[in-house]
């Protein structure tokens, strides 16, 4: 978690990918939401020239996003441990849906 958090005071891209009302209670600074669930159909959506963090309660689903990602040519990696430790570490959560 400690390099991942360096990544993100350095401006990261980071995307969440629990579902949206997981998302909105509580989410690291600057995270875009793109649940799994959607994720496939999303990939597009997503930059092949730098990697994309993704995060989600634990890292479990993170890991899949990242599978399912790099089959679709994007450089992504799963953040350890989540949301879960990055509050662990009273690192800060924003509440609420992404900004428009």
């Amino acid at each position: 978690m400690e390099e991942f958090a360096e990544l993100h005071r350095t401006g990261c891209l980071l995307v969440d990918v629990r579902e949206t009302h997981e998302y909105t209670k509580g989410h690291v600074p600057g995270a875009t939401s793109m649940p799994l669930s959607h994720l496939a159909h999303r990939a597009d959506e997503l930059p092949t020239d730098t990697t994309v963090h993704l995060i989600c309660a634990s890292g479990h689903r993170s890991r899949i996003a990242a599978r399912i990602l790099r089959s679709a040519g994007v450089d992504a990696r799963s953040v350890s441990g989540g949301t879960a430790a990055w509050a662990h570490r009273n690192l800060p959560l924003v509440r609420g849906p992404n900004p428009s």
